[in-house]
């Protein structure tokens, strides 16, 4: 099947093909933003990033997801971790390969990032049952345990400060229903918390890497012991989208239209929220995850020298078939300004999911003129479509580093911080303070 409607910027090479259908932003209004990021050094900036400088200017830090993957060698012992956490790596192997269930305790990003690189993946040949709980009511823990046995049964406990209330909290009902603290293994990068709970199996990371982007490092363990070929490979993928935002002109241009657009059709067209949708099932919780990872990250005031008075756009999305059936309706024939990112596997053409995604662009851009009154289709959305010659966790790992570089790139020229996030903490700070009112 044919795209019929012309890109107005394209990237592709041997794995993916990514298309923009943005009528409205011409190539005049792409050099007026090129020039402003001219002014503003993203090519600098970018350097900065991905050489690990201190980019993170509101908590002085550096962000090391690209320094991850960049320095990332499977057959080296200091990555995914170094030689001292090579014991605890094996324990978490051992563990999975002798328990029946696996249950990750995490959130955010230390339960988004792990849960799409595991549904990513073929475990048909593993007999255990991968099972994440999250989140800050007590009948989740009770409803997807009720039916475990302690004894076949280990936990993974991820957080970055070892402090989230959601995760120690659970971390507590988890010990008092195991009663074995040799089942557990914490992924941190604060070690010295972990050690209060009697936690013997650390695998730690770096501090200066983010919660929202700390897919790239050993929080991601359990697909490391699991599918080391495949998690060799997302590292790639993430690896070579860095090398060609620094070598590939036409890769950079493309990610740039996509952050000058976002800007523009947000602060001058009044679309105020995007859409993403994959329909493609593995990664089915692709627009979960890039919610996170841009909302934390543009949510912010603008700066008292920005140009702009919106930052980051409302993110939504799901599994494009699903959401045909629920949303769809208001994206074609509401009254909602709105954006849109689609995701499809193009390795095979003849497929009802690739069908879907092509004429829902289609209507999403051009609508039904020939129609009218209650049939009528708006149109008029902006709409990226990025299709993927294969599905695997490379080609993911391209997409997300390919998201990351988006969201940077819109933050250099709307002037923000696009790795801190103190609208989180805020509320951490308040809930403590409600419960210790309480106690």
């Amino acid at each position: 099947m044919t795209i019929e409607n012309p890109p107005t910027s394209i990237f592709e090479n041997e794995n993916v093909s990514f298309r923009s259908y943005i009528d409205e932003f011409t190539q005049e209004l792409y050099k007026e933003f090129d020039m402003k990021a001219e002014s503003l050094g993203l090519d600098s900036k970018i350097e900065d990033l991905l050489s690990g400088k201190k980019v993170n200017y509101t908590e002085h830090l550096a962000a090391w997801h690209p320094k991850y993957r960049n320095k990332y060698n499977p057959t080296s012992t200091d990555t995914p971790s170094n030689k001292n956490q090579q014991i605890n790596l094996s324990n978490l192997y051992n563990l999975c390969m002798t328990a029946k269930n696996v249950v990750t305790i995490g959130i955010g990003g230390s339960y988004e990032g792990p849960k799409l690189l595991l549904e990513a993946i073929d475990l048909s040949n593993f007999d255990n049952s991968f099972i994440f709980i999250t989140g800050s009511d007590p009948s989740e823990f009770q409803l997807k345990t009720k039916k475990l046995d302690p004894k076949e049964t280990i936990f993974i406990i991820s957080s970055k400060s070892f402090k989230t209330d959601e995760t120690i909290s659970l971390l507590q009902d988890a010990m008092t229903w195991s009663g074995d603290s040799s089942k557990f293994i914490a992924i941190t990068a604060n070690s010295e918390e972990a050690e209060k709970y009697n936690l013997n199996n650390i695998i730690e990371f770096d501090h200066e890497i983010g919660g929202r982007y700390s897919i790239w490092s050993e929080i991601s363990s359990l697909i490391y012991c699991l599918k080391n070929d495949e998690y060799n490979a997302f590292m790639a993928g993430g690896k070579q989208a860095d090398k060609d935002l620094k070598a590939d002109d036409s890769y950079l241009n493309f990610i740039k239209n996509l952050s000058y657009s976002d800007i523009w059709y947000h602060n001058s067209k009044n679309k105020n929220c995007r859409v993403i949708l994959s329909y493609i099932w593995k990664f089915r919780s692709f627009a979960n995850y890039t919610q996170q990872l841009e909302m934390e990250s543009l949510g912010k005031q603008p700066s008292k020298n920005s140009e702009f008075d919106k930052t980051g756009q409302i993110i939504f999305g799901g599994y494009g078939p699903t959401a045909q059936h629920s949303y769809f309706q208001l994206l074609h024939q509401g009254t909602q300004n709105i954006c849109a990112d689609i995701i499809a596997n193009k390795e095979d053409e003849k497929s009802l999911a690739y069908a879907q995604a092509v004429t829902q662009m289609q209507l999403l851009t051009k609508g039904t003129k020939s129609l009218k009154g209650h049939e009528k289709i708006n149109g008029n959305t902006p709409t990226n479509l990025f299709l993927l010659n294969k599905i695997g966790l490379y080609e993911l790992g391209y997409l997300i580093a390919t998201w990351e570089h988006r969201t940077f790139i819109t933050s250099v020229i709307l002037n923000i911080n696009p790795f801190d996030q103190f609208g989180v903490n805020a509320g951490k700070i308040y809930t403590k303070k409600y419960l210790a009112d309480k106690n």
